[in-house]
């Protein structure tokens, strides 16, 4: 037997009357485009973070895309951010026509070392693009300050964070906006691509909505600016509101699965996720670091234990982006982890027996390495 990342078949044994219900609500209500569920999604996701406006889109990587733009970044802009993240952030960034700026990250947590953001400024800057990365938030009162003192756009990479926290507040509610993805494997998942920006600025929010229907008012058929289709789907809009009302519960099963991972691999020589002071982790992936990680997953492999690696390429050294002109050693801490972080399986309907079989085959592995 293989032991996977994630498999969604357990979660949907468990959710499937819910789930069929949700089709048959869509699929019932004569509205398939943009209608109520879209609508009463939009509303519950707003609520759920506190903010006045949410706009449900196709996928998290053009959340990011339609609200930098709906932020006034494009052409000729540059946008502060880190290579050790899914490459569809700086994507985005590239298809608006910006360049993105990279700045290293901590070595005890792998968010955007802070310290570093004032001297990537330059008289391009437009915009700073945390990542919450891995389910944790960068340190937003820190950029808040030095957005504000720069007179720079904030716009918060939440993919990775659905529910978590710093200091109580809700990721995606410090910044000017925020971008969400639904991708199956997040910590709230569509079955199918779906996202969402969050704000409270309404001009924000209408931009978006014109944005993400071609550039129209929705109720008329006139392009006010060119746009996009780029709207959440109806099924997956339903499907998402079930889940909503279980996010809490979801985010408290995959605390628990770290929490019997931290318990059974302390003092391996495995270093295990630091959590950032003020930070309410909700552990989107659980990654861990050790400098013979390759040997480690080849010895697990043989086990039948496939593991995940999040992310062996940093985006700066990526072919696609080699434009960008940096050079192997610019991050040296970004570049040091693509070699040595790797993933353990995590999602919240996580068998117990699954756990300690991931956690004995590692004590087994280290110990014969060791």
């Amino acid at each position: 037997m293989t032991t996977y990342v994630w498999d969604y078949l357990e979660e949907y044994a468990k959710e499937r009357t819910d789930l069929l219900d949700a089709v048959e609500t869509v699929f019932g209500s004569g509205q398939l485009v943009l209608g109520k569920s879209v609508r009463g999604f939009e509303t519950e996701f707003a609520a759920y973070h506190g903010v006045d406006h949410c706009v449900g889109l196709d996928n998290g990587t053009n959340a990011i895309k339609l609200a930098l733009q709906a932020l006034g970044v494009g052409p000729g802009d540059e946008v502060i951010t880190v290579s050790n993240t899914a490459a569809p952030t700086v994507l985005a960034i590239d298809a608006v026509g910006a360049t993105p700026v990279f700045v290293d990250v901590r070595e005890e947590d792998f968010l955007m070392d802070t310290d570093q953001v004032a001297a990537a400024i330059t008289p391009r800057t437009r915009c700073i693009l945390p990542v919450h990365l891995y389910g944790q938030c960068a340190d937003m009162e820190v950029l808040k300050d030095i957005a504000t003192a720069h007179g720079l756009v904030l716009l918060e990479d939440c993919a990775q964070a659905h529910g978590a926290r710093r200091h109580g507040r809700q990721a995606g509610t410090t910044g000017d906006a925020a971008a969400f993805s639904f991708y199956p494997t997040k910590v709230l998942g569509a079955y199918g691509d779906g996202g969402a920006a969050i704000t409270s600025d309404a001009a924000v929010a209408d931009r978006l909505r014109r944005l993400r229907y071609y550039g129209m008012e929705e109720r008329y058929y006139v392009v006010q600016t060119p746009g996009h289709n780029s709207r959440l789907d109806e099924l997956q809009a339903e499907i998402l509101r079930r889940k909503l009302g279980r996010l809490d519960a979801y985010i408290e099963g995959r605390r628990a699965v770290a929490r019997r991972y931290a318990e059974g691999l302390k003092d391996t020589g495995l270093i295990l996720p630091a959590t950032a002071p003020g930070n309410d982790h909700v552990y989107y992936v659980y990654v861990v670091r050790h400098p013979q990680r390759d040997c480690i997953i080849e010895a697990l492999k043989s086990r039948g234990i496939s593991l995940n690696i999040s992310y062996p390429w940093p985006v700066h050294t990526m072919s696609g982006f080699a434009h960008l002109g940096y050079s192997r050693g610019a991050l040296p801490v970004t570049e040091a982890l693509a070699g040595e972080i790797f993933s353990l399986p995590m999602y919240p309907s996580l068998p117990r027996d699954v756990q300690d079989r991931v956690i004995g085959a590692l004590l087994d592995v280290l110990a014969e390495l060791s």
